[in-house]
């Protein structure tokens, strides 16, 4: 099972690209951030159309989450962080077959000490009891999204810059993305990635991805039952290299079976 994760950046802008991927790529389940689509906009018979079913949570103009699946369904489908009051569509989850997927778009924080960072602060820690709750009835379970932080220095082009102080690694950030991994959560990537210097975000700007200036922000985590069938992953760079390409490139993870 092929499971990737793609900040899309505008699903109105981007699903001539999303269908070329999936025919090309076809994973078969992905999960969207930055749909930007109100629910009754989104494409689902066009993606029916490729063999992909899909749930989904939007919203006008930002945020939007969905899960796509290749011929399968898409059970036990939460919409929104349980109990956390929250009018940003920013999470949702679904069961296809055994494994339990959560695909989360991270708030991105602004900067340090604003009140959009201290949101993200409450929402990682709203996450955390979710996806504690979902491990004890999951065990087999995969979260992925755009998380909005790099977990290390291999995971920034200038860690001189991108530091301790910096939005998106400041050390809260990685603080609470490692009490996520503390659950039983594994980073896909780096169970078969050591090196620095692979990214799945570079900015607009300053010709970022020529010069790979880039971030790893985009995650696929697997939990303790399904580490050692995760037998490959990584970042799929090909649909930012394309002309009016979203900023952000596909993650995936691959579970044999």
């Amino acid at each position: 099972m092929k499971i990737a994760s793609w900040n899309v950046n505008s699903l109105n802008v981007r699903l001539p690209q999303l269908q070329d991927w999936l025919r090309d790529f076809a994973p078969d389940v992905v999960g969207l951030q930055e749909t930007k689509l109100e629910d009754h906009r989104f494409p689902d018979a066009a993606l029916a159309e490729l063999g992909y079913r899909s749930v989904f949570h939007g919203q006008k103009t930002y945020n939007g989450v969905a899960i796509l699946a290749r011929e399968r369904a898409l059970d036990d489908v939460q919409v929104a962080i349980p109990g956390f009051d929250d009018v940003q569509a920013r999470a949702i989850a679904a069961t296809v077959n055994d494994v339990r997927i959560v695909n989360l778009y991270v708030v991105n924080g602004q900067d340090i000490g604003t009140e959009k960072y201290a949101y993200k602060l409450r929402w990682l820690d709203a996450v955390h009891g979710w996806l504690a709750d979902e491990l004890r009835k999951h065990p087999k379970l995969v979260v992925l999204g755009d998380f909005n932080i790099a977990p290390d220095d291999r995971d920034v082009h200038d860690p001189a810059t991108w530091n301790d102080d910096h939005i998106l690694t400041s050390t809260a950030e990685r603080a609470a993305l490692k009490r996520l991994l503390d659950l039983g959560l594994h980073d896909g990537f780096r169970l078969h990635h050591d090196g620095a210097g692979i990214f799945s975000w570079w900015d607009y700007r300053q010709a970022a991805f020529r010069r790979n200036l880039g971030l790893r922000i985009d995650l696929t985590l697997v939990s303790d039952a399904l580490k050692d069938d995760a037998v490959d992953a990584g970042i799929d760079r090909t649909p930012r290299t394309w002309e009016r390409a979203s900023d952000h490139a596909p993650a995936f993870v691959t579970l044999r079976g």
